[in-house]
């Protein structure tokens, strides 16, 4: 079985497996569960989730399963999972990182993300649900609370021993800039959109000169982009034998980027896997590169009416 390499985290606790399976998918009753337990069985051993997504319970039982068979341990997975928008209010965030915990039938997170920099009024004022208050146009309404109030309250769950690592999600250098100032953890991790074309060269060089790894997911444009008919993909795809996923994917890894490509489809998720036995040239990267448009397929505009990124 091919072996795949590791980033080291900035914190010194963690080493991030490059490559993951990505968790936001799933039709059908039991579709990701089944994803969780064949990436296991095929070489992952980075699983990306989040409470969001509404199937903690059900990987928890795929990760059950594949424990009880004795050849992966706990220890050998790297569990990341994600605290939602109606969650930061600073009497919430303990509350739902546990919940995630149970859900999942494990002890601990390796790593976990705010979502988003975000704060929406919860439904529930208890805040036991993560289903956001609604305004007259349908979408959630923007709470007051501060990223410093959610981000203290994240650092405290190292302390509690309920996760090895905290970092970020879908944080712009504004939203970093800021909790540099305050954080005594700094964020390992700000997990964003990047495909080829939403390069993201200069968020991963401000984060580079700050030591946070950057984590990708959409690596292939959330199926709104046409990558199969691109010509400079298909080339390098064609020189390397490889198909263009694969490109894709090596392009992030070699550029010292996470990479968290999701499927339910057994054929697909072992394929993309294969990305340990061919390189890039400096060329094939820079190529790549040039195709950035700055094109976003996940919008803050688009699920809450917050232009984040415009």
């Amino acid at each position: 079985m091919l072996q795949q390499s590791k980033f080291k985290l900035n914190d010194g606790i963690g080493h991030i497996p490059i490559m993951g399976l990505g968790t936001y998918y799933g039709e059908e009753l039991g579709e990701v569960g089944n994803a969780v337990k064949i990436a296991l069985k095929n070489g992952y051993r980075h699983i990306d989730g989040a409470a969001y997504y509404g199937n903690e319970k059900e990987i928890g039982n795929s990760l059950k399963e594949v424990f009880n068979e004795g050849e992966i341990k706990r220890e050998d997975i790297f569990y990341v999972s994600k605290l939602w928008n109606t969650c930061h209010n600073a009497s919430l965030v303990r509350k739902h990182c546990e919940k995630t915990i149970e859900d999942l039938g494990i002890d601990y997170l390796d790593l976990y993300l705010i979502h988003w920099p975000i704060a929406f009024e919860n439904v529930d004022p208890f805040g036991i649900t993560t289903e956001a208050k609604k305004d007259e146009n349908g979408y959630p309404i923007i709470a007051p609370v501060s990223i410093r109030e959610t981000w203290q309250e994240m650092e405290k769950l190292v302390e509690y021993g309920l996760v090895k690592s905290i970092g970020v999600s879908n944080f712009n250098v504004q939203n970093l800039i800021d909790l540099l100032t305050y954080a005594k953890i700094k964020p390992a991790v700000n997990q964003v959109e990047v495909h080829p074309y939403l390069t993201q060269l200069k968020l991963q060089e401000f984060c580079k000169r700050h030591d946070i790894l950057l984590t990708a997911y959409s690596p292939l444009g959330g199926g709104k982009c046409d990558f199969l008919n691109n010509a400079i993909l298909n080339s390098i795809a064609s020189k390397h034998n490889k198909p263009i996923a694969n490109v894709i994917f090596k392009w992030l890894n070699q550029r010292g980027i996470v990479t968290i490509p999701k499927s339910g489809n057994p054929s697909r998720i072992i394929e993309n896997f294969n990305i340990f036995d061919f390189y890039l040239s400096n060329e094939d990267i820079e190529k790549i590169n040039s195709l950035n448009s700055n094109i976003h397929t996940c919008s803050a505009s688009t699920f809450c009416g917050t232009p984040l990124f415009d």
